[in-house]
């Protein structure tokens, strides 16, 4: 069962199915038809394989008390395996999604293909993936801006893009723009908030390579008490506002109080150590949670 565990999370599926629930999350918050079972599955091998690929090839980093680093080492060949069986099931979905709806998809309206364009660049970017000779940047080494870049990514991929895919799929469904931008910069800020996390976790390695997070630059306490709280209570503060003003039932806020309430707690509990696991099973666990929380929540709201 340790094993398992730890390969599910080591491997970064648990993060495949992350991107799922939020998908579905945005859809079912804007009243619209979910994605297909093909879109899901090409999101879920290519947000692994995205994740997967900073622990193979030139981009090894961590040392060997690193456990998730040791965990890479010792299953360096199913790794590679796994990444492969990814890239071959998310490429022939792929083609396959275009075939389906190539005639949907050459009729989208120049703004989102803008949309589409800007998160692909800034996916490419952030591992620094464009040739040195067009333009060397890697956006995982701009230090505080990382968290913020995690976070838009985040927020991109499963309510804009999920929100194309809809109109792709299913033709026009208009959504209520307010509400569309509401929920991209919550998934925004929340994400954010989970990426300056992760950073505490990676400090040690951050100060080594010079990388100023803000764990770095501001010292655990200072980042805790001055950043991550604050970010978080003015989240609390805004859905409150925004769900209130929009007539929501009790039961409906409260779900989607649960997960800002849980962040704050784990906040506070980042002053102590924690192992590598509990970021990836406890920290991660709360976006799950989110997801599933604002779904939950909407199934109370009268249409």
């Amino acid at each position: 069962m340790l094993k398992f565990i730890k390969s599910f999370f080591f491997g970064n599926y648990f993060i495949g199915f992350i991107a799922i629930a939020l998908s579905v999350e945005s859809c079912v918050q804007l009243r619209l038809p979910l994605n297909s079972f093909l879109y899901y599955a090409i999101l879920f091998c290519a947000t692994v394989f995205y994740y997967t690929y900073a622990y193979l090839g030139p981009l090894n980093t961590g040392g060997p008390t690193n456990p998730r680093r040791e965990w890479y080492n010792k299953h360096h060949a199913f790794i590679l395996w796994s990444q492969r069986i990814l890239f071959i099931i998310a490429a022939i979905g792929g083609i396959c999604f275009l075939q389906l709806h190539f005639t949907a998809i050459k009729d989208l309206p120049i703004i989102y293909w803008l949309a589409i364009t800007i998160i692909l660049l800034a996916g490419i970017l952030y591992y620094g993936l464009l040739p040195g000779a067009v333009y060397k940047l890697n956006l995982r080494d701009t230090g505080w801006l990382k968290a913020f870049i995690i976070g838009f990514v985040w927020a991109c991929c499963v309510n804009i893009i999920s929100y194309i895919i809809v109109q792709v799929e299913n033709g026009i469904h208009a959504a209520e723009t307010i509400l569309l931008i509401w929920l991209f910069v919550k998934n925004w800020m929340y994400c954010t908030v989970n990426a300056i996390i992760f950073d505490i976790k990676d400090y040690a390695d951050d100060s080594n390579q010079q990388l100023k997070t803000f764990v770095v630059r501001f010292g655990l306490k200072r980042t805790i008490f001055y950043i991550l709280l604050p970010l978080i209570i003015i989240g609390l503060i805004s859905l409150i506002a925004f769900t209130t003003s929009r007539h929501y039932g009790f039961i409906t806020i409260g779900f989607n109080l649960i997960p800002f309430i849980l962040l704050i707690m784990i906040a506070w509990s980042m002053q102590k150590p924690h192992k590598i696991l509990y970021y990836l099973v406890v920290i991660d666990g709360l976006i799950f949670l989110k997801a599933l929380c604002g779904i939950i929540g909407m199934q109370f709201i009268k249409s």
